[in-house]
């Protein structure tokens, strides 16, 4: 079905605009996923995605997830909660010192709880770390609408904005059957 569908385009062009989460949030940790592993990319992808009608990757092959998590610009890092999976982001290293976020998110279970905020200053700590002049990252309307407030909290500031006609799947049944 086509709806209409606004993506928002978002961007820290320092240091000094970013504004990191002070939530506490116990016993979470954010690690790298230092090994290409196919089947871990796109189970953060779709966990993650689901929700939110992610479907841009859902036709990746496996030999297309692994020379895309191979590629030494991308970093797959990873939140845990007490040793559960609880969201992942993606950072993509762009010329002229550029960072994408291209993926972000949680499973909907630890959504709501401040893991949100931490993990994503933990994103623009590193990027900024690795001496990055800009990070930026973009949403859309289908996506979660604590999102761009949690970008927006971090200092992000919209740098562009289209709206577009998409092919857009139905929602996912929130039930138990999967």
């Amino acid at each position: 079905m086509e709806n209409r569908v606004t993506t928002y385009y978002l961007e820290l062009r320092s240091v000094e605009q970013f504004r990191r989460s002070e939530a506490d949030v116990p016993d979470l940790e954010i690690r790298e996923a230092r090994i290409a592993c196919p089947e871990l990319g796109r189970f953060l992808y779709t966990a993650v995605g689901r929700p939110w009608r992610w479907t841009d990757r859902l036709g990746w092959t496996y030999s297309k997830w692994l020379a895309h998590l191979e590629r030494p610009e991308v970093e797959l890092w990873i939140a845990y909660q007490n040793g559960v999976i609880a969201g992942y982001f993606e950072l993509e290293h762009q010329p002229e010192a550029s960072v994408e976020i291209a993926y972000f998110g949680l499973l909907r279970q630890f959504m709501g709880n401040g893991i949100g905020g931490l993990l994503l200053s933990d994103a623009v700590q590193r990027a900024f770390g690795t001496g990055a002049g800009r990070v930026w990252l973009h949403t859309c309307s289908l996506d979660s609408p604590q999102a761009i407030e949690n970008y927006r909290a971090r200092g992000f500031e919209l740098f562009k904005e289209e709206t577009t006609l998409e092919d857009v799947p139905p929602v996912p049944p929130d039930d138990d059957s999967w």
